[in-house]
């Protein structure tokens, strides 16, 4: 189940988290299934084709909405507050008004820039499941909170602001449409590393650096991801580097991927260095002066959670803001692997 929370938007001069209303936030529920440990991740369910949803005749966003039929009783919203350009992959997720996650509908976005330009679309949207298995699931996994989220894969995204709507079709194939809760933003984020730029060095806090390992994980329990300093195994094998904050996350979203990353760690760890960074000094927030890691810092992270796969040169392969899933993760960790 997923509930409508405000992601935090980090700060490396330190200043108060911005909140952005409506944004998409996710949080890990109990799965079903055995106990026995697995690897593979819950397949997506496809995309539905792009013929069972109207092409746009208007010259906006509201004359879509307008001759399909708006909706009131869902929203929607992006799982990240800012894309870059380039980026093709866009996270959202549906909501009934009173709360629960919409998770089984087929949907297709469409998005207009807010300078006028024409509308696109549609944008047939697979879900991904934010499920795993019983063994990599924390103890702390809340109720009622995400089991999936939906992905389209739109042309490449151009510098600028879009309005963005989704169109839901139900098993009648009777349509709706409703706004997304927030404008897409597309900026440039250069003080993240981007793909094919060398991955900052900085050293990863271990077990061996602490005295407890609830020192550097919010987590419970707490992550097998803290066997290996980023500095020392940078260059020379190939990394997997998640910042996230379980416990103290803004957005809910750390947690489920934190234990994705677990689940995919079960199969490629003996190949790939996993590390797990969290956010916050002391693992202590204060909204009016969050007091964010070094290391956080250095990657220039305004929102959280981010993974960056490194390859074994030591340059960022690939980089997700946000939620994704087990099979996602496998899937960049295999092209990391070869």
């Amino acid at each position: 189940m997923l509930s409508l929370r405000s992601p935090a938007v980090l700060s490396t001069s330190q200043s108060i988290p911005a909140l952005l209303l409506g944004a998409l936030t996710l949080a890990i529920a109990g799965c079903g299934g055995d106990d026995e440990p697995t690897t593979s991740g819950v397949p997506p369910t496809e995309a539905p084709s792009a013929s069972e949803f109207p092409k746009p005749e208007g010259d906006s966003i509201d004359e879509l909405i307008a001759d399909v039929g708006e909706t009131n009783e869902i929203v929607a919203a992006p799982s990240a507050p800012v894309f870059v350009p380039g980026q093709t992959r866009i996270g959202f997720g549906l909501f009934d008004v009173a709360g629960p996650q919409v998770d089984d509908a087929d949907v297709a976005m469409y998005m207009q820039s807010t300078d006028g330009g024409k509308i696109s679309g549609p944008y047939t949207a697979r879900s991904e499941s934010l499920e795993v298995q019983s063994p990599y699931k924390a103890d702390s996994a809340g109720e009622g909170d995400a089991t999936s989220v939906y992905v389209a894969d739109v042309p490449p995204l151009k510098e600028g602001e879009y309005r963005a709507a989704a169109v839901i079709r139900d098993d009648e194939g009777t349509l709706a449409a409703t706004n997304f809760q927030i404008p897409l933003n597309v900026v440039e984020q250069p003080q993240i590393p981007s793909e094919g730029e060398e991955a900052p060095s900085v050293h990863t806090p271990t077990l061996d650096d602490v005295g407890d390992v609830s020192e550097i994980d919010t987590r419970n329990p707490p992550s097998t991801m803290h066997s290996e300093d980023l500095a020392d195994v940078l260059g020379e094998k190939p990394v997997v580097l998640l910042f996230a904050t379980p416990a103290l996350c803004q957005s809910r979203v750390c947690g489920p991927v934190v234990d994705i990353t677990e689940q995919v760690k079960a199969e490629f760890g003996d190949e790939v260095a996993f590390i797990h960074m969290e956010i916050y000094v002391n693992n202590e927030y204060d909204p009016k002066n969050p007091n964010l890691r070094p290391q956080v810092k250095a990657y220039g992270l305004p929102t959280e959670p981010w993974l960056f796969l490194i390859d074994e040169d030591g340059k960022v392969q690939s980089r997700i803001e946000g939620a994704f899933s087990v099979s996602e993760l496998e899937n960049e960790v295999g092209k990391l692997v070869g």
